[in-house]
């Protein structure tokens, strides 16, 4: 049973991830993702249900459009897979919990962060909205409404941190250093964590980013660099090994003793 629950989960993260594909290229640009169907970006080619196969099809075709042969980009099978193995993950840390939605909507808010923020620099409100309201509700129902009110707090707090980095970076380099969609996620951030994890998420971004950021700055000219995918990476690692601050401090001070 417990295999078939790991199989159910990976399958729900690939076809969920395709979506999330569909939803990072489309909304950002206005378009309508609900009534169109899938299509060729090049040449408009409705795909057919065997088109759509999470990962095989794209291996299948041979990674192009089966009637313009454009060659198609390696984030779609990338994305699905990824979701489906997070999804796998999720459910392995958590099991059937309301921290297993949780962990379910992080990971899918990262990966409609890193197809919307690499593509277009954009991380459009409504994604870290409808997270946002979910990790509430599922905390409400889980921890109940004031603890989830508390979180709304340090949100607010995680946010306005962020916003005085912000103004900071904005002062010493004379332009503007973080995207306003950086600041709203540290947001959920701190709606999903205690303000000292929020932290380590902050520290772990930006570690992270680190080398990416500076092989961008050398085939960027403009040195524009997506800071989303890095802070939501960071969430997903915390998440995942469930760090106790309270419990690292209370080892580190009887290790003293």
């Amino acid at each position: 049973m417990n295999t078939l629950c790991y199989i159910f989960m990976f399958l729900l993260g690939t076809i969920l991830g395709s979506y999330f594909g569909v939803l990072g290229i489309r909304i950002p640009r206005g378009e309508n993702t609900f009534n169109s169907r899938s299509h060729c970006e090049k040449c408009g080619h409705i795909l057919k249900w065997y088109e759509l196969i999470p990962v095989l099809s794209f291996f299948l075709q041979g990674g192009k459009c089966r009637v313009c042969k454009t060659k198609l980009s390696i984030m779609y099978p990338l994305l699905e897979l990824g979701t489906g193995l997070l999804f796998l993950v999720s459910y392995h840390s958590y099991g059937f919990s309301y921290n297993l939605i949780i962990s379910l909507t992080l990971v899918s808010l990262f990966m409609l962060v890193i197809v919307s923020d690499i593509t277009y620099l954009i991380i459009p409100d409504r994604f870290i909205i409808v997270s946002s309201i979910i990790i509430f509700l599922i905390k409400a129902l889980d921890v109940g409404i004031l603890q989830a009110l508390i979180q709304v707090g340090y949100g607010v707090l995680c946010f306005g941190f962020m916003y005085l980095i912000m103004l900071l970076g904005n002062y010493l380099f004379k332009k503007e250093s973080l995207g306003g969609a950086d600041i709203k996620l540290m947001f959920l951030v701190g709606l999903t964590l205690d303000p000292m994890l929020a932290i380590v998420v902050l520290f772990l971004s930006s570690i992270i980013a680190l080398p990416v950021s500076l092989i961008i700055l050398v085939k960027n000219k403009e040195h524009v660099i997506p800071y989303g995918p890095f802070i939501m990476l960071g969430l997903l690692i915390v998440n995942f090994t469930k760090l106790n601050i309270k419990e690292i401090f209370l080892k580190f001070i009887n290790f003293l003793n």
